[in-house]
């Protein structure tokens, strides 16, 4: 494996049960988590392998359940895998998930405050980013507002505007543009955009065509948990539509 790679997956597998969610998380690595195939469980992903390029941008396509956020999950650390690697070189800006992580009982201020921290941001560098993620997420008269007490809405706009600002190597996005209204999508488009411009690698999960064509230049088709082409953006678009017109 290089160090000339931002990410670097090879054989990757994935297993989970089908009555309820397999053991997947570090926290059952410490738990002595069993590794024996059941009747029960099903491979979310098998035999994946690619490489990502520092500053290339990967779409990330296929059906629902086919193993797209299994994939993003493993980038980011989330979830560990059965079989093979995946080695990532720099920091992630996870975008999936998007609201996880804030604590209903604190105010927007204090939560800013601790998802910043906890993305590994210090107070110093959290005071002096705090006014741009609240002017961002168009926040300024609820900085004091109970987190709880928010629209979902408002909790979008909040948990894009912190983890935008992480200044990570690598952006993980999974579908968050299809939430929030028309104007803040287009915000975030333009705010993915300075932040491709300046050379962050992006791997990109979303059933939106026009947005993976925006934003990516090579695409990953996942379909039954198995990579079936690594090709650019529009021949693994033109694939899947017509695998998908066929049935």
């Amino acid at each position: 494996m290089g160090d000339d790679l931002a990410i670097e997956a090879r054989d990757l597998g994935v297993r989970f049960r089908r009555n309820r969610r397999g053991r997947r998380n570090v926290k059952d690595l410490f738990a002595g988590a069993s590794r024996r195939s059941q009747p029960d469980e099903f491979w979310a992903l098998r035999n994946v392998s690619f490489d990502v390029k520092p500053g290339e941008s990967i779409g990330v396509v296929g059906r629902n359940g086919q193993g797209k956020s299994t994939l993003l999950k493993l980038v980011a650390g989330v979830l560990l895998p059965d079989e093979g690697e995946v080695r990532v070189h720099g920091g992630v800006a996870p975008l999936i998930e998007i609201t996880g992580g804030f604590v209903g009982d604190l105010t927007v201020r204090e939560n800013v405050r601790l998802t910043a921290g906890l993305h590994g941001m210090g107070r110093a560098e959290v005071a002096r980013r705090f006014d741009g993620i609240i002017d961002f997420a168009e926040l300024a008269d609820f900085v004091d507002t109970p987190y709880k007490h928010l629209s979902n809405g408002m909790k979008v706009r909040l948990a894009f505007s912190v983890v935008s600002q992480l200044e990570e190597p690598i952006l993980l996005v999974d579908e968050v543009l299809a939430v929030g209204d028309k104007a803040f999508r287009e915000k975030c488009y333009r705010r993915i955009d300075e932040l491709l411009a300046d050379g962050r690698t992006l791997f990109f999960v979303s059933h939106n065509e026009r947005d993976l064509r925006r934003f990516c230049d090579r695409g990953l088709y996942l379909d039954k948990g198995a990579l079936v082409l690594d090709a650019p953006i529009a021949d693994v678009l033109d694939r899947y539509n017509a695998d998908y017109n066929a049935g």
